[in-house]
C-alpha cells in the first residue's frame, strides 16, 4: 500500500505550529513501505516488536532515528540499546534499571520516557500519576545511562473526546511539573491518529502516528 502522501504533508505542516515532532508508527510495515516516507523527508520511525525492529534496521537508512514504542521485555533491552534513539514505554522502575545497566556496559546514553497509566482500561501499562514525581526525584539521578527525557501516555480507546481531552490535560500537567523540576526533561510524548490533534492542544510535541500515513492494518 503506497504512503499517504498527501496526510503526511498535512500533518508535518500541522506539527510546526506546535514545534512537535512526528514519530511514524512503521510496526508491521514493510521496509520499502517505510523507506517510501524516509525519502519524503522522515526521520522518527516507532517500532513496537524487538526481532521485527532489528530485520528492519539492517534494511534501512543508517540515520533513520528508531524509536522503542511497545511494551519491552527486560530480556530483549540488550538487543535495542546500542542503536535505540528513544525508548518510550518504560513501564516500571526494573525496566529502566535495565536500559541503565545495558547501555552503561556499552559505555552509550540511552534516552527514555517514563510511561504514564492515564487511560481507563486496564490493559493499559506504565505508572500512576503520582508515582510520576518520585520516580524522577529519586530515580533518575541513579540512572547514568538511561536518560529520563519526559513522559508518554496512551488516552483511552473511546469516541469521547471529553475523555480523551480530560486525560491528556492531567498528563501534561504531571508534564510541566516535572519539567520546571529538571533540566532533563523536555518531551511529551502522547497523541496517535485518532487524536494528535487534542494531544497538542493539550501541551503534547511528540505523536505516533500509523494508519494516517500508511493507511489501516490488514
Amino acid at each position: 500500500m503506497p504512503v499517504n502522501e498527501k496526510n503526511y504533508f498535512d500533518i508535518i505542516s500541522f506539527l510546526k505550529h506546535y514545534q512537535a515532532t512526528l514519530v511514524a508508527v512503521s510496526k508491521t510495515r514493510k521496509a520499502d513501505e517505510i523507506k517510501a516516507l524516509y525519502d519524503l523527508g522522515q526521520r522518527d520511525f516507532g517500532e513496537n516488536y524487538v526481532q521485527e525492529l532489528l530485520e528492519k534496521k539492517d534494511q534501512l537508512p543508517q540515520d533513520i532515528r528508531w524509536h522503542f514504542i511497545g511494551h519491552l521485555q527486560s530480556n530483549k533491552v540488550k538487543l535495542i540499546v546500542p542503536f535505540i534513539h528513544l525508548v518510550h514505554s518504560i513501564d516500571s522502575i526494573s525496566l529502566a534499571n535495565e536500559v541503565n545497566k545495558q547501555s552503561k556496559k556499552i559505555n552509550r546514553q540511552t534516552g527514555i520516557l517514563l510511561q504514564a497509566h492515564i487511560a481507563k482500561e486496564e490493559t493499559k501499562f506504565g505508572f500512576d500519576t503520582d508515582e510520576l514525581e518520585a520516580i524522577t526525584c529519586h530515580e533518575a539521578p541513579l540512572l547514568t545511562h538511561a536518560k529520563i527525557k519526559g513522559l508518554m501516555g496512551m488516552a483511552s480507546f473511546s469516541e469521547d473526546m471529553k475523555i480523551i481531552k480530560n486525560e491528556f490535560e492531567t498528563l501534561s500537567a504531571v508534564y510541566q511539573k516535572l519539567k520546571a523540576q529538571s533540566e532533563g526533561i523536555h518531551t511529551l510524548s502522547m497523541g496517535m491518529s485518532g487524536d494528535y490533534k487534542i494531544a497538542l492542544e493539550c501541551g503534547s510535541n511528540m505523536v505516533r502516528v500509523g494508519s494516517l500515513l500508511f493507511g489501516k492494518r490488514d
